[in-house]
């Protein structure tokens, strides 16, 4: 990918991404690719620069340089150092202020990167790569058209561009086009045939619309690469699920929580399997490791509060229902249940009435999205 220079992004998908159709999947593609470009050693690259730093303390170029080898070996914060050093020197050039953008969205800050983006271009500066990050924050902000915008700028400057075209199937994800997101995600495989991101994405997505035979085509081929990638991994445990084979599943979701215990997905398989089956000590951990990294997964919640409620686990329980009382205000359910619940644990027993008891549905909402290595 000629003249990238990328930093490692975080995108949050909008919950409903998928939703709003007959076909609707159940599950939702979370993560995305690291754009970092492959230097050799930038850390060393930025260590050298030191010395000349010292002997010329006024000359901005130096500074900007030194901040774009730090954001690509991940020093966020010496880089943006550096890059307001340089423009205190000198706020002329366009790419100062592509760079501080970099900068910017690496720490999540999209307002303040986009208005640097905006300056970088009013002063001269015009690259693909600004298209490119300007689609991905577009993108993150779930504004999928505007995204779309961006990233066919790109592609008109460079057509082979296996970032914009990822960031372009992810965008079609977003407008419940999946058609076109499978298209494009094939697209930039097949410009960049050894990124394990994609081939997650592809695998997820192809599960999600309960293909799982294709879906473990691409987790294969991605493992072969990434032996030790947890999404990957998770992409071929969901495929043995589909195929109702919950033993193997479970047996590849065990190994998934081993190598990344970040992946929410693979415990909420674990605590839901042990939850239908009545093994409730068994779902108690996995829960409550899904909620930590999805706080918002109002089935694990569910699950958990009546984990503990089967376990005699009373006060515990009382507090999860009370979550959901706070994230469901007006469910009489939920509200009842915190009621009875939370007699219960101060030894308060209450005269029982039915109630229908809310049915759990293994449905997994969009989280925050972990960067890894990409293109």
């Amino acid at each position: 990918m000629p003249g990238s220079r990328f930093f490692r992004f975080s995108l949050v998908l909008a919950a409903g991404m998928l939703a709003a159709c007959t076909d609707t999947p159940t599950e939702r593609p979370e993560r995305m690719v690291n754009l970092k470009t492959v230097q050799s050693g930038p850390h060393i690259q930025a260590a050298e620069l030191d010395g000349a730093i010292i002997r010329q303390p006024r000359n901005a170029s130096l500074y900007a340089r030194r901040a774009a080898f730090r954001l690509d070996a991940g020093q966020v914060e010496p880089a943006l150092s550096d890059i307001n050093q340089a423009l205190e020197l000198d706020d002329a050039p366009g790419e100062f202020y592509f760079t501080k953008a970099r900068a910017l969205r690496a720490q999540g800050r999209i307002k303040s990167a986009l208005a640097a983006t905006d300056e970088a271009a009013r002063r001269g500066f015009a690259s693909p790569e600004l298209n490119l990050l300007v689609g991905e924050m577009h993108l993150a902000a779930r504004r999928y058209q505007d995204a779309l915008d961006q990233l066919d700028r790109a592609l008109q400057q460079e057509p082979d561009q296996p970032a914009a075209l990822f960031y372009k199937g992810v965008a079609y994800i977003g407008l419940q086009d999946t058609v076109q997101a499978l298209d494009y995600l094939r697209a930039s495989l097949a410009r960049d045939p050894r990124q394990p991101e994609t081939l997650h994405q592809l695998a997820f997505l192809l599960n999600a619309f309960r293909q799982p035979a294709q879906a473990a085509q691409y987790a294969a081929r991605g493992l072969k690469l990434a032996p030790a990638y947890g999404p990957l991994l998770y992409d071929y445990g969901r495929q043995f699920e589909l195929q109702n084979q919950p033993d193997s599943a479970a047996r590849i979701y065990a190994r998934t929580v081993q190598m990344d215990t970040t992946f929410y997905r693979a415990d909420y398989r674990l605590g839901l399997a042990a939850f239908k089956t009545r093994r409730y000590a068994q779902a108690v951990p996995h829960l409550q490791r899904a909620l930590r990294r999805s706080p918002r997964l109002e089935n694990a919640r569910q699950m958990l509060a009546e984990s503990f409620e089967s376990l005699g686990r009373y006060a515990e329980a009382a507090d999860q229902y009370r979550v959901l009382v706070a994230e469901n205000p007006g469910n009489r359910h939920w509200t009842y249940k915190a009621w009875k619940v939370g007699n219960r644990a101060r030894g308060i027993v209450v005269e029982e009435r039915p109630v229908r008891r809310a049915a759990v549905e293994a449905v997994e909402p969009i989280s925050t999205l972990r960067p890894t290595s990409g293109f």
